[in-house]
C-alpha cells in the first residue's frame, strides 16, 4: 500500500490576518511579495532611482502588474558604510515618490525608515506600513508613531554592533526587545511582522544558518518577513556580481518559504512571484489543478 506523505507543518499565528489598504493578508495561506522601490543614489543592488519620480512610478506600476502585494519605498541606503541621512533629507527623497506612487497604484505602501519623523510624514502621505530596520530600537519616538497611527509594523532584528552568541538566539532576543517596546507604546501585536535581518551584521555563514533555522522563530506566533534579495552572501556563494544573483535569490526565497516565511522582500518581482507560487504549492499544499 502506498503511504501518503506527511502533511506540511502548519504554523500558528497570534492574528488570523491583516488589512492593508483594503487588501486582506491571510497568514499561512500563501507567501506575499514585498517589492523594493529604492529612491536612493547609492543602493547596493544598483537599482537606486535617486530623485527620478517618474521612474519610481513606472517601476511601481511594473511591480504591481507582475504580482507584487506591497511596495516598500526607501530613501536611505542600508548598505554597510553608507552615509547616514538626516530625517529631513530622507523625507525630501521619499515623499515625492511616495505621493506619486500612491496616486498611480492601488498596492499598500510600506515606508522603509528608522526615523519617526519620516515614518509619520510617509503615513500622512499614504503609507500604511512602517518597515523599521532597527526594530523600534533606534528612534525612541518610533513606537509611539506606529501606535498612534494604527500602521502595521515590520520590526527587524539588526545585528550590527551587537555581540554574537547564536543566530536564532540573538534574533529571538532582538525580537523580544522590539516587542517589549511595541507593547509599552500600545502597538497592536496583531499588526506586527518580524524580520530576522538577513544581511544586517551577520557573517555570510550566519545568514545561511538564519534561513535554515527560521522554524525556531515560529514561537513568536507572528508572521515572518525575510529579505535575502541580491545580498552579498549570495554573491559569495555563487561568486557572481549583484546583477547575476536572481537564481541565488530564488533558492533562498524558496527555502525561506519552506521554513515558514510569510513575506519576501525582493527586487526581481516577476521571477520571485513565480518562485513563491511553486514553493507555496509544495510547502503549503495550497494548489490544485484546474478541473478538466
Amino acid at each position: 500500500m502506498t503511504q501518503r506523505a506527511a502533511p506540511p507543518l502548519r504554523r500558528s499565528y497570534r492574528a488570523p490576518g491583516l488589512e492593508l489598504a483594503g487588501r486582506r493578508f491571510e497568514w499561512g495561506s500563501r507567501t506575499y511579495v514585498m517589492a523594493i522601490v529604492n529612491v536612493t543614489p547609492d543602493s547596493f543592488s544598483g537599482d537606486g532611482l535617486a530623485d527620478d519620480v517618474a521612474a519610481a512610478v513606472a517601476l511601481a506600476r511594473q511591480f504591481e502588474a507582475a504580482g507584487a502585494d506591497i511596495l516598500d519605498i526607501g530613501g536611505e541606503s542600508t548598505r554597510p558604510g553608507a552615509e547616514p541621512l538626516s530625517p529631513g533629507d530622507e523625507a525630501a527623497r521619499v515623499l515625492p515618490a511616495l505621493r506619486a506612487i500612491r496616486a498611480a497604484t492601488s498596492l499598500p505602501i510600506s515606508i522603509d525608515t528608522c526615523h519617526a519623523a519620516v515614518a509619520q510624514a510617509a503615513l500622512d502621505a499614504g503609507a500604511c506600513v512602517v518597515n523599521d530596520i532597527m526594530g523600534l530600537r533606534s528612534d525612541p519616538d518610533m513606537a509611539d508613531v506606529v501606535a498612534r497611527s494604527g500602521a502595521a509594523l515590520v520590526a527587524m532584528h539588526n545585528q550590527r554592533g551587537r555581540q554574537f552568541h547564536d543566530v536564532a538566539g540573538d534574533i529571538a532576543a532582538g525580537f523580544e526587545a522590539s516587542l517589549a517596546l511595541a507593547a509599552h507604546a500600545g502597538v497592536d501585536p496583531a499588526r506586527i511582522v518580524l524580520d530576522p535581518g538577513f544581511g544586517f551584521g551577520w557573517a555570510p555563514e550566519h545568514n545561511l544558518e538564519m534561513v535554515r533555522r527560521l522554524p525556531e522563530l515560529w514561537r513568536f506566533d507572528l508572521p515572518l518577513l525575510i529579505g535575502p534579495s541580491r545580498k552579498s552572501t549570495l554573491g559569495l556563494v555563487l561568486d557572481l556580481p549583484v546583477e547575476e544573483r536572481v537564481e541565488g535569490t530564488a533558492a533562498a526565497v524558496a527555502l525561506a518559504i519552506a521554513g515558514g516565511a510569510d513575506i519576501v522582500r525582493v527586487h526581481d518581482v516577476r521571477e520571485m512571484v513565480r518562485v513563491c507560487r511553486v514553493a507555496d504549492a509544495i510547502a503549503r499544499d495550497n494548489w490544485r489543478p484546474e478541473p478538466g
